[in-house]
Parts: structure tokens; sequence; C-alpha cells
């Protein structure tokens, strides 16, 4: 079934765009798997987008964890025009590059043309994540996929005011799509996230940004491995998303779905479930009687000792592997505060060689014990920020270049900015943020520091 204009969703986070032909496809996770092998795609994609997604003139890929850009995926799309979001870093950019890939920067807030009727638009931010803004003939797509809003949220949302008709597609999920695998000190899992009611929480985030239409996205995976298929009582079924959602002032429209943007009409597209025993992990290479050599030793305190601020908030990194431990001291002081992982040995120097190490995190097959008091954001924001979004993806590890990357990132919008990180929490109050940017580069007694305080208030008067 053809169609002139509109656009179409499939696999976890695949938005397709046609004007007459296909334009452009976001993050393909086509095929293989993701994550170790630990997850697999939810459903199968249909002939026809996947014949689509190949008839592609342009790839959009929003960040670099493998449910977004799928190293077995792109392999299929050589030859395509790969846009990547302006991140401090360039580290997407750069691979792709060094891979032979055609590879262009979208600038922030600029609209690139595609066809006379679908212009795009990307934002990137300092959590490594990017949106990409979608006009198909007058309707507004709000891709979000992975992103919160990092301080370009009252941007977006201004832009959704002029259009009668936008859609939200955004993740949405029980926390498995993050790091779950969390013990105590006698080995037990530590209590998962809520499975708060999930059409309630994309009815709220719909009217926060303005959309009036809503799209599951960006978490249609399950888990495949021996090791890591216990997560599936955390991961959302389709029915999930029916949950509390507001019907009577929004639209929810299925996961995969193809929407005509000239006649305004949505046609559910088939999709059949993936299905099939868990996987052993060896079948991916890990082997979990495997122990770490002495190289791996070195190589792992080298590549933690190396992100500076880790070592302020975490004072050792433990590493259980085959049976055997071993321990990396990242402070002088009494071992109040650590860390213990326990994973195979081939993930974990993959992880640790091509420095992603988000990969085990999301995986769910890593068992991470939390030693001492660690709160309830667990490794946020004291680990998984420094070590996974700045120094693997941002190339930030030193003091000095985590302040150079968070400055390069409030030049961008310095309102939208200061306003975020208030908001957050993260300059407030100022006294205590001793670590903060603009402290550091200003000083805490400049007149601008000070100057802070009255600004924000200020944007709040005019949002």
């Amino acid at each position: 079934m053809s169609f002139e204009v509109g656009f179409e969703t499939v696999g976890n986070a695949t938005l397709i765009l046609h004007d007459r032909r296909p334009l452009l496809v976001t993050d393909p996770w086509i095929t293989g798997p993701a994550y170790f092998g630990s997850w697999g795609l939810a459903a199968q994609i249909p002939d026809e987008q996947m014949e689509a997604i190949r008839n592609c003139e342009y790839v959009w890929i929003s960040h670099g964890h493998p449910d977004h850009l799928s190293g077995d995926s792109i392999q299929l799309l050589r030859g395509k025009k790969m846009l990547v979001p302006d991140h401090e870093g360039a580290r997407v950019y750069n691979d792709l590059k060094q891979q032979g890939f055609d590879v262009h920067v979208l600038r922030d807030r600029e609209w690139l043309e595609l066809s006379p009727r679908v212009r795009v638009f990307s934002i990137a931010d300092y959590n490594q994540d990017g949106v990409l803004i979608c006009d198909v003939n007058g309707r507004l797509v709000l891709n979000l996929n992975d992103a919160s809003d990092r301080g370009w949220g009252g941007f977006v949302r201004q832009l959704t005011k002029k259009y009668q008709r936008s859609f939200l597609l955004s993740l949405a999920g029980f926390g498995d799509a993050d790091m779950l695998n969390f013990r105590d000190e006698s080995g037990g899992l530590l209590p998962l996230p809520p499975r708060n009611p999930l059409g309630a929480t994309l009815s709220q985030r719909a009217r926060y940004w303005g959309a009036n239409c809503v799209i599951p996205f960006s978490a249609l995976h399950r888990y495949q491995r021996t090791d890591s298929v216990w997560a599936n009582q955390q991961s959302a079924t389709w029915a999930d998303y029916e949950d509390g959602f507001e019907h009577d002032k929004l639209e929810l429209f299925p996961a995969y779905v193809r929407y005509d943007c000239e006649s305004d009409q949505a046609t559910p597209l088939p999709a059949k479930r993936n299905e099939g025993p868990p996987i052993d992990p060896k079948e991916f290479g890990d082997d979990p009687k495997e122990p770490l050599t002495g190289d791996d030793k070195h190589n792992l305190r080298k590549y933690f000792t190396s992100i500076e601020q880790v070592a302020k908030t975490v004072d050792f990194v433990r590493f259980r592997v085959g049976g055997e431990e071993s321990l990396i001291e990242m402070s002088k002081r009494n071992f109040a505060r650590g860390l213990t992982f326990e994973v195979p040995r081939n993930s974990l120097m993959t992880a640790v060689k091509y420095e992603i190490f988000d990969d085990l995190l999301i995986g769910n097959f890593m068992k991470v014990t939390l030693h001492g008091d660690w709160g309830s954001g667990r490794l946020y924001p004291d680990f998984t920020p420094y070590v996974a979004k700045y120094a693997d993806n941002g190339r930030a590890k030193t003091l000095s270049e985590l302040r150079r990357y968070h400055y390069a990132y409030f030049r961008r919008d310095p309102a939208g900015w200061l306003r975020h990180r208030f908001e957050a929490g993260f300059l407030m109050p100022l006294q205590a943020a001793t670590s903060s940017l603009l402290r550091s580069r200003l000083g805490a007694n400049s007149k601008f520091f000070r100057a802070v305080k009255r600004t924000y208030w200020s944007l709040r008067q005019v949002r």
C-alpha cells in the first residue's frame, strides 16, 4: 500500500519519512542483537518497511547505543548519507567516518529540506542524546527517542504550539532501558523501579511537549540471553501503553503504524513477535569461567583511573570475573563507597577496549553490587554520566576537559542551559556548587556568577 507523504514507525526507534519515496530513516536497528547479545528486537520488521529503509537516501543516528547505532544494520545501508547530531566529542561522526561512511553533522536547530514537503532539524545535548524534529506536510513529529529535556525543551515546546497536529515519539518503560541488575552486599537483587501506568506517563509527557498524538517508541526490545531474560519481567508490553492513557484528550497509535500526512489516516502495520528460547552467552563469546589476564587488569585500571571525576566520588571499583576478583583503588580515602561488577571477561574487555561501558550496564546481565551510600539514584549522578556519557562518548575524561565540554553546550543556548541546570538542582545552592561550570571558570565572587540567580528568576517569569 503506497501513500504520497507521511511517515511510518517500526522496529525499536525507527521512523521512516516519505514524500512520494522513502527519504529518511532514523536509528535503523533492523538486524542482529544489541548489548552483547542481551537485546533482540521485540517484533520483526515487515518486508515492505524493510525495503523502504533500504531505499532511503538519508539515515539519521541519534546517539551511540547499539539499539540506535546498530553495527550489523548500518552495514546494510552503505552508500546512504548518514546524518548525526552535533555532539561534543564527535564520537559517532568520527567512528562512522573511519568506517568509510558518508557522514554529515546537522547543526542544532537548522532546518534541512529533504523534499518540498519534508524538512527536519536536530538538537544534541550534553547527555550525548539527540532529537530529530520533523515537519511532514505541516504535521510535526517529535522524535525524542531516549532523550529528556536538557535545556532545549522550551524551544521545542514553543515550536509545537505552531502546529495543529503533532506526534510524540519518546522512550517510556519500566526502567529496563537502563541498569536494573543491582545487588546488595549479600547478593540479593535490589528493588526494581515501580511499574507506574505507562499510558498515564505518556499522556503527561504529551501535555508537557504540547503534542496531541502519541506513538510508543524506543523501548521495543526483548531480553534473550540466559543471564538477562530475567529482566523481561520489567519490559513493557504494547498493551501497557494503554494503561491510564487519556484517550479523551489525546490519540494513541500503535507502535507499528503508517500515518498519511495528507488524509490524516493511520494504518496499523503487521508486527510479528520475535520468539525463541534463551540464548547461551557463549554464543556471544562470553564464557563465565574465563578469568582476566594480567594485561586485562592493567587495561581496566588505566580505563577507570583516566576518568578523574570518578575518583572524587567512588573509592574503589572491583571486578568479579571467572571466579576471581580484581580491585582498583580510585582514591586514598577509606573504602566507604564502591562498586563490584560481576561480568564475563569477553564483554567486559570489549567494552573497555571500545569505550562503551554503558552497553554493559544496559545489557542487564552484569551484576552491580553497591557498597556504601549511593542514594535513590544509584549510579546517577556520580558514576554513569561521567563514565558513559562524558568520557566514553564525549571524550571528556580530565576535569579540564569536562569543564570545556559543558561550557561548549552552555554556549549553544545559555538561557536554556541555565534554566535546566537550576531546575535540575546542579547550580542550587550556589554556595555548594564547588564543581559547577560557572564557578570553576568565573570564580564564586564574580559579578556574572552572582547574576546567574537573577537570570534564572527572570527566565522563569517569561516562561
